[in-house]
């Protein structure tokens, strides 16, 4: 993809992002205020999806009911963004206390082309055996992108098989009904999201 067109997609992630805090600023569900990011006033439905978890069996919409989970694309042969984010989340989850059993961190991979659900079973168990991932096929994971607010683009390297991904690097909160509740947005202090974590657990019905 050219660095026109990525731009494009990243100026439309951004414009997703910012037309949330706008209008949600005042509008923070059951009177959270959180400083690791923004929620929406209104959560934002998910449609149904099909993808393929790390353990080879199906991953749908279903599993994500029932807990809160925190979600972030990525592609196992990233460099920096995604070990740092995941060895942040690490740090974000043995700080969780009680709150840890609401809640579940979830590894999207958007490189289908290499991370297989072996590879991203591997890569995961590296930062916590905890951690869930999945990943599916482009259109699977276009169509996602954008009902979650997250965009990623392939760049073309030296070989075919060295290009590498530019993605969203916001993390996406899911409520227990299946619903974007909100964004995480670095610099990420996993000190700070743990508390806004166990904040939104505790005040959720």
């Amino acid at each position: 993809m050219s660095n026109g067109i990525w731009k494009w997609a990243l100026a439309g992630g951004l414009a997703v992002l910012l037309g949330i805090a706008a209008g949600t600023l005042s509008l923070r569900p059951h009177g959270v205020a959180i400083t690791s990011g923004t929620l929406l006033g209104t959560p934002r439905p998910i449609d149904e999806f099909t993808l393929q978890s790390a353990s080879g069996t199906p991953f749908t919409r279903a599993d994500l009911g029932g807990h809160w989970t925190v979600v972030f694309a990525g592609f196992t042969f990233c460099p920096d963004v995604c070990p740092t984010t995941l060895t942040e989340l690490k740090a974000v989850k043995a700080q969780l206390g009680d709150s840890a059993d609401a809640i579940r961190f979830l590894f999207l991979s958007v490189d289908p082309e290499r991370d297989t659900p072996e590879k991203i079973g591997q890569y995961l168990r590296f930062f916590d055996p905890g951690f869930t991932g999945a990943t599916g096929d482009a259109a699977s994971l276009d169509k996602l992108g954008a009902n979650l607010g997250f965009v990623y683009a392939k760049v073309p390297g030296a070989t075919p098989e060295s290009y590498t991904i530019d993605h969203s690097t916001a993390l996406i909160l899911i409520d227990p009904q299946a619903r974007v509740a909100g964004y995480l947005t670095p610099p990420f202090k996993p000190d700070a999201m743990a508390a806004d974590l166990k904040a939104i657990v505790a005040a959720a019905p």
